[in-house]
């Protein structure tokens, strides 16, 4: 077999062209939105600090996002395609980038909640800690990490043969959508896409946690409550950024390997929903854009005036 077929969603291929006009604004928005904020980051000297420059590079991997999964989900809802065929190479390659960039997103959100973490917890050494070079460091690992962890999956995959019922479940390449059709062990698979989730999704939200649980503390120990407020003010935007990552992730890699009798409508939603997750930037990027016009996401010379 040498190509898999992307599916829309069974049965309502009658309201495909409707479904794809959400879509469409959306990648609108999150395309025109990251491309502000790249330009007004790139373009005003006052922002090139640590939090602005994560700001960029969860822009940067949203416009991935869409660049990577437009094609094929709007070839599918927008031109009303039954399905799209595509070479089990071309689909591989989808699957690269589209994992790549969910665990370098994951890894961003990471960094982000350090900077809020060293910003309220240790702000008078945060421009000592947080030097440019450091974050430029900090990043290129995180971005060397997803793509090692995700470089074997393609070559594990092609040593396998596929059912001759070749249809994905989405308009896109998913490894837990691509495993079903194996008509061969994959056990190895499995468990190095579950140890490749923990290590990565995992560990990082792990660490996110604690980062968070680190700064409420700092919090509570104000005694003002208008500086208090102002403290987790500065959090809020990042905190629905993360749990709108995590929780459709979690969601869709615990009905792929644990409750995989549940309805195909609900994995297929779930899945775009996922999807949709994976690129914060239309939500978080209006935040970040206000607040980059007003000067409040991070200055560090604010924080440091909330905790004295």
């Amino acid at each position: 077999m040498s190509l898999f077929l992307l599916t829309g969603i069974p049965g309502q291929e009658d309201v495909h062209l409707w479904i794809s006009i959400p879509f469409f604004l959306m990648y609108v928005i999150s395309i025109v939105g990251n491309l502000a904020i790249l330009f007004i980051i790139k373009t005003d000297p006052r922002l090139h600090e640590p939090m602005y420059i994560f700001l960029s590079m969860l822009a940067i991997t949203d416009l991935g996002l869409s660049i990577v999964t437009i094609p094929t989900i709007l070839g599918i809802f927008l031109f009303n395609s039954r399905e799209i065929k595509i070479s089990l190479d071309a689909c591989f390659a989808q699957m690269f980038f589209i994992h790549s960039l969910q665990f370098i997103e994951s890894s961003v959100l990471l960094l982000m909640a350090f900077d809020r973490f060293i910003a309220i917890c240790n702000p008078l050494r945060y421009a000592s800690i947080l030097t440019l070079p450091r974050v430029a460091k900090m990043g290129l690992v995180f971005v060397l990490r997803a793509v090692a962890v995700i470089f074997p999956l393609p070559f594990l995959l092609k040593r396998f043969r596929f059912f001759r019922a070749n249809i994905l479940s989405h308009s896109y390449c998913l490894h837990q959508d691509i495993m079903k059709l194996v008509c061969s062990d994959i056990t190895v698979n499995n468990i190095y896409g579950f140890f490749i989730t923990v290590i990565t999704v995992g560990l990082d939200s792990l660490l996110i946690f604690l980062s968070y649980v680190m700064i409420l503390k700092a919090v509570l120990r104000i005694t003002s409550p208008t500086k208090c407020l102002r403290a987790l003010n500065t959090c809020v935007s990042h905190l629905c950024a993360v749990l709108l990552f995590y929780m459709p992730e979690f969601s869709l890699t615990l009905i792929h390997r644990f409750w995989k009798s549940s309805s195909p409508l609900l994995q297929i939603v779930l899945g775009y929903v996922y999807l949709v997750s994976l690129a914060p930037g239309p939500s978080a990027g209006g935040i970040g854009i206000k607040k980059l016009r007003t000067r409040r996401l991070i200055p560090s010379w604010t924080l440091i005036s909330v905790m004295t």
